[in-house]
């Protein structure tokens, strides 16, 4: 089977993104199947008709750095004045390859865009649709969605750019970009001088931006694989919260699969995490994360993942292995179960 692993892309995941499909191809290939990486914002400049003999720049695949990538450096580098997502040639590379493992993290690759592009142009792709995959990215959406299903979530409100900053809430607070990934933009606030701080530094990434109530506690994800929930894993960071840096550099964060807790909180997280996943329509796979709120005892949903992370230190490969399905099965489940959905 001849697999483009479609990572890349310009979002502030984008380092994360090439690590990512830079492994899925690597499994990939481990088991037999023609797997080649192509970054769906820098494209391909040799001939397409080779391109699954050839392959395209592997060594493109950056190392995560302690901040997200620059973009308009990004930009700049692919030397192309249009304004235009897909580079030179994915499409036509996309079209020619038996299946597409999306790779790719963040804005305009997991918030339904290329799902839907996808979609119209008959490309098999693997994931949720563009639907969920849009519904799952936008905070606010997923929020309303999941209060109307009973699942818990924190307090919130949503402002746009140039809005009014008094909302009314107290600190602490958590203000995040509606849309963002891999908790870029994200602050935790404890006084007014923080707030503003905060305001600033969300809406450098995007026009709306979530404030939501803090919620002390341990902090857990859940992954979700066909209709197999994974086990809970605890994440625990040795500094702060659990931040780009935390998230991707060694050695930052503590990770506990299975996570230590009762067998009925990891059933009820199990439930939960269920829940959420079909409650917005997600497919294939994904990764539900949650808080244990330290006064309640309840379980809080933070957000919904449709594209989780596949690096080495990423969650969703961590619990597929407690329960023996090793880093080279997990993708190739993945584009199984994908694959069903152009059965019906």
């Amino acid at each position: 089977m001849n697999i483009v692993v479609l990572g890349g892309g310009i979002s502030t995941e984008r380092d994360v993104s090439l690590t990512s499909s830079k492994n899925i191809v690597k499994a990939l290939r481990s088991i037999g199947e023609n797997a080649v990486l192509l970054d769906a914002f820098m494209g391909y400049e040799g001939d397409i008709d080779t391109f699954f003999e050839n392959g395209a720049d592997e060594d493109a695949a950056s190392l995560i750095g302690l901040t997200d990538p620059s973009l308009d450096e990004i930009k700049k580098a692919r030397g192309v004045s249009e304004d235009r997502f897909f580079g030179k040639n994915v499409i036509k590379i996309c079209k020619k390859a038996d299946f597409v493992f999306l790779g790719l993290h963040g804005e305009d690759g997991e918030d339904g865009k290329v799902q839907a592009s996808f979609d119209l142009l008959g490309i098999k792709y693997t994931g949720s649709g563009c639907l969920a995959s849009a519904l799952a990215m936008n905070k606010y959406y997923s929020k309303q969605i999941m209060v109307a299903n009973g699942i818990k979530t924190a307090d919130y409100t949503v402002m746009k750019k140039g809005g009014n900053a008094s909302t009314g809430f107290t600190r602490p607070c958590v203000i995040k970009p509606c849309s963002g990934g891999s908790s870029v933009g994200v602050s935790i606030v404890q006084n007014a001088d923080e707030y503003e701080l905060a305001l600033e530094k969300a809406f450098k990434y995007e026009d709306e931006i979530v404030i939501e109530d803090y919620i002390k506690g341990r902090e857990f994800s859940v992954g979700v694989l066909g209709d197999t929930v994974l086990p809970p894993i605890e994440i625990i960071p040795k500094d702060g919260f659990y931040d780009y840096e935390n998230k991707y550099q060694a050695g930052k964060t503590i990770e506990v699969c299975p996570a230590q807790l009762t067998k009925e909180q990891t059933k009820v997280l199990q439930f939960y995490a269920k829940r959420v996943f079909d409650a917005l329509g997600l497919e294939v796979y994904g990764r539900i994360d949650f808080i244990l709120n330290s006064r309640d005892g309840d379980f809080y949903c933070l957000e919904a993942n449709s594209l989780p992370g596949m690096t080495q230190m990423s969650l969703l490969p961590q619990e597929a292995a407690a329960i023996g399905i090793e880093y080279p099965e997990l993708c190739k489940r993945i584009i199984e179960i994908s694959d069903l959905k152009y059965d019906e």
